[in-house]
């Protein structure tokens, strides 16, 4: 709390903005030093406070707009600027969209000295209500008197106090102070930290983190709210193994259809998902355009999860096989394949994290191989793939840095060439990049 004493107490200072750093955060040189001013645009001149000072650089938020950029835009959300969800929603969409291809392509100079023979159009779907996965965090303060519920707070790891959230599905987004006073009226409202969300086409999974035993009382609050609503409870009280349903009824099941290659992917509320369907649904298309499967082909998909990518190549290849280190999501995906009546796939439980112990790796002969590793990225499965059997090879990455990186092993040291990168807005309004590209 001093620090933000002092912050009020503090002169705004002036600053003119040269560029955009690559987490959406303006540069400007004072004093000889380089300065990360959260909340400013290139071309800008604002007035700032600084909220950290260190050796080479230092750190600040705009409290002042001099001079705007024609590219900045009123924020639709009024908790922006307290929230920590989103850091680029002052700047235009598109805008937004090309910040990231510029991060992606510097990223590729930069750490593999490679640039791509194309540049892929980027890829955006709905900006608003796309958020169909998150972990909100939960937090009774007594000096409010209230539950809060929501993202932390962008300067602090305090819980933002919001009613409304303009980029989760509306069935979350705009029941956020409902859920705030449900929750109030537990029991157990003082020892519940996090609720993960998860909203499949047609019901919203809320599984509530509890630290002490819910009361039947609980029990018949929770289930009043959910009755006649698109929205089932599940409870955690431990570990993941621990997550059930509120009620014993015949649960909805959590789903998402991939239209274009008549695939539909069943989940459970704490598996992996890409937060943004409709963008996903335009990746799968994309990555499937790039492979270009044929009859003939036989697909390799890493870090397959519970086998979105997977299950839609399947119609298009010979085979299809997908590997992942989870035995819970390989069950799901085997699953998946059957429910789709897909008899051409195989599932594998694999550790991609240690390659060398995983036979399953070069086990299967495969031409084509798809990579969607975590954000470390896939080195040590690069290193040991087969890449003199491989035609295509397409890499999907939630960071950039480690997609360039593991780009200069495949050109430098494998010998394919970088035939084509580009973006998707998987995250509108934050920083985060998603990014793909093709080696042949």
């Amino acid at each position: 709390m001093s620090n933000r004493r002092e912050q009020r107490a503090a002169t705004p200072l002036p600053a003119s903005i040269a560029s955009l750093a690559h987490e959406g955060r303006g540069i400007a040189r004072i004093n000889g030093k380089t300065v990360f001013i959260d909340g400013a645009l290139a071309g800008e001149q604002v007035r700032f406070l600084y909220t950290r000072k260190r050796g080479q650089f230092a750190e600040g938020r705009t409290v002042e707009v001099l001079q705007p950029s024609a590219l900045r835009v009123a924020p639709r959300c009024p908790h922006y600027g307290l929230c920590g969800g989103c850091s680029l929603m002052h700047l235009d969409g598109d805008e937004q969209l090309l910040h990231k291809q510029a991060v992606l392509l510097e990223q590729l100079r930069h750490s593999g000295g490679l640039e791509p023979e194309r540049v892929l159009p980027p890829l955006s779907a709905a900006r608003w209500g796309y958020r169909r996965k998150a972990r909100l965090g939960v937090k009774y303060v007594a000096g409010k008197g209230k539950v809060l519920v929501g993202f932390r707070e962008k300067y602090s790891s305090f819980i933002a106090d919001i009613d409304s959230c303009e980029v989760l599905h509306p069935l979350l987004g705009r029941t956020i102070d409902q859920l705030k006073e449900l929750l109030h009226k537990l029991s157990v409202y003082r020892q519940i930290p996090q609720l993960e969300v998860a909203v499949s086409d047609t019901v919203a999974a809320v599984v509530i983190r509890h630290l002490a035993p819910l009361t039947d009382a609980d029990r018949s609050t929770l289930a009043d709210y959910e009755a006649g609503r698109p929205l089932r409870f599940y409870l955690q009280p431990g570990g993941l193994d621990s997550v059930h349903s509120l009620s014993e009824r015949p649960e909805p099941g959590l789903y998402y259809r991939l239209d274009n290659h008549d695939v539909t992917v069943e989940f459970l509320p704490m598996d992996f998902t890409q937060v943004n369907f409709e963008l996903n649904a335009l990746l799968v298309d994309r990555v499937l355009e790039l492979l270009d499967l044929g009859a003939t082909d036989t697909l390799l998909d890493l870090f397959c999860g519970l086998g979105n990518f997977t299950l839609a190549g399947a119609r298009y290849a010979q085979r299809a096989i997908g590997l992942e280190g989870s035995d819970n999501l390989v069950r799901r995906a085997q699953a998946n394949a059957r429910n789709n009546r897909l008899a051409n796939v195989d599932f594998s439980v694999c550790d991609l994290s240690k390659p060398d112990r995983c036979a399953e790796l070069n086990g299967y002969e495969h031409n084509k191989v798809l990579l969607d590793p975590p954000r470390s990225g896939a080195r040590e499965v690069i290193e040991q793939l087969d890449l003199r059997q491989m035609e295509k090879l397409v890499y999907v990455s939630c960071n950039p840095a480690t997609l360039a990186r593991d780009a200069g092993i495949l050109v430098n040291k494998g010998g394919l060439k970088l035939a084509a990168a580009g973006v998707m807005d998987m995250f509108p309004h934050t920083a985060h990049v998603e990014s793909i590209a093709l080696f042949e």
